[in-house]
Order: C-alpha cells, then structure tokens, then sequence
C-alpha cells in the first residue's frame, strides 16, 4: 500500500505504526485512533491536506479528532455502501467496523469518541450517499438522527451543500460489484464508475475538500487489480 501511494501521490507516506499496549482490541484500535488524529491535525496545521487511508472505517474517529484540534468544522460527506450506523443494541454481527458513523453521530457507546477528545458532529454537518446494504436498526437510527441520507450518489451532484470545509471519506466497497469484486463486505447494486468520477468531480471542484479519507479494497481478492485500477481513479479525482 505504501509504494501505491506513493507512485499515486508523489510524496511520501507516513506510516501509523504505534506501539499497541493498551490490554483489549477498543484500547488498542484507539492507540491507531491517537496517531491519525495527530497527523490530521499537524498536516492541516501545516496549510496541507491529510489523506488519511486505513483497514477499516473506525479511523475515521482518528480523523474527526484531528479535524477538532485542528479547529476544523467540516462537513462529512461519507460514501459508503454501508451506514455503519449500527450500535451494540443493533447490530447482527457485533462487528465495530459498522459503527463508526453512529458513533461519531454521539450514537451508541463512545468509549472510542472519549479516548482522542472527539465531540460528536452536528446531524446537519453529516451526509451519507448510497448506504444500499443497511440493517434494520441502521434504518431508525439514520431516521432519527436527522442526518442526510442520500442514497442515490448522483444526487450529490445536484444537491446544494452547506458554505463550509469538506471531508469526503471513500469506502471502495461502495462501488459496483463487477468495477470492485475486492470487498471484505460486499454489497450488490450501487453506482456506476461514471457517476462515482463525476460527484469526486464535483466535490473537488467546491475547492472546499479539506480531507478525503479512504478504506481501500482486500489486496488479495484483486488478482487481476481491477478493484486497484478502479477504486485509485476515483480516489485521485477526489484529490484533483
């Protein structure tokens, strides 16, 4: 992944390698959690932008607190095939990695939000595009949490957004099956490559994308590095 970003960026990449000491798997996700924040916040400090790319959608915590001690109230446009709007009460599978959304909505426990200073987003600073594959409970959670559901991403492109910084955090899997087969989770359906290109247009050219973070695709289910080619072009149109 390094040497991808690399050649993507022409920079180099600052590897998150913290020393993980903390007794249980939520301590030890927030010892990750700790070092993207600092980087996020020293890189906007810095007058440059933070590309944040992780395993997994929790980092975004990482990301929200860097954004806060950087003094950045930015709107969160989260493309996702997924809400990961579940709590403990909801979820199916117990799986943290759809939670982080909810969390960093002030739903469900917090012990993760708590451990690097996050405060929850306001529901108006938060817009979720596609969340095709949702459970049940997702449902009344994003119903009741006032946020935005726009589950047809090309309605972005027409949809007025609020005057203010915008992090964009790519999840690969929300792409199509047949332009992605490389999802840990995959969800049937979602949008084309060309509407997926034209809202990473589209959100670039506000000159407002402070941040895109991005949960990229399982290496070893790419052997043909379809889900790379795909998931790289609309990653760098993000970042044009």
């Amino acid at each position: 992944m390094d040497v991808m970003m690399d050649a993507m960026m022409d920079e180099p990449v600052q590897l998150n390698v913290p020393e993980l000491t903390a007794p249980d798997m939520q301590g030890r996700m927030s010892q990750v959690h700790e070092g993207i924040a600092a980087y996020v916040d020293r890189t906007l400090r810095a007058g440059e932008r933070p590309i944040p790319v992780s395993g997994d959608c929790c980092a975004t915590i990482g990301v929200l607190a860097g954004l806060q001690r950087a003094g950045v109230d930015a709107l969160l446009v989260w493309l996702d095939s997924h809400g990961d709007f579940n709590d403990w009460a909801t979820t199916p599978s117990g799986f943290l990695g759809g939670m982080p959304l909810a969390m960093m909505c002030g739903i469900g426990e917090q012990r993760m939000m708590n451990a690097v200073g996050a405060q929850p987003l306001a529901p108006h600073r938060v817009v979720l595009s596609d969340g095709r594959d949702l459970d049940p409970g997702e449902r009344v959670h994003i119903a009741r949490s006032r946020i935005l559901h726009v589950p047809d991403p090309a309605t972005l492109l027409k949809l007025r957004l609020p005057n203010v910084p915008i992090w964009v955090h790519f999840d690969s899997d929300v792409q199509r099956l047949e332009d992605m087969p490389a999802a840990k989770y995959p969800a049937q359906g979602g949008p084309s490559l060309d509407v997926l290109h034209a809202v990473a247009k589209h959100l670039a050219a506000s000159g407002r994308v402070v941040t895109v973070s991005m949960t990229p695709w399982t290496t070893d289910m790419d052997p043909d590095g379809r889900a790379r080619r795909n998931t790289l072009s609309v990653f760098e149109t993000l970042l044009n």
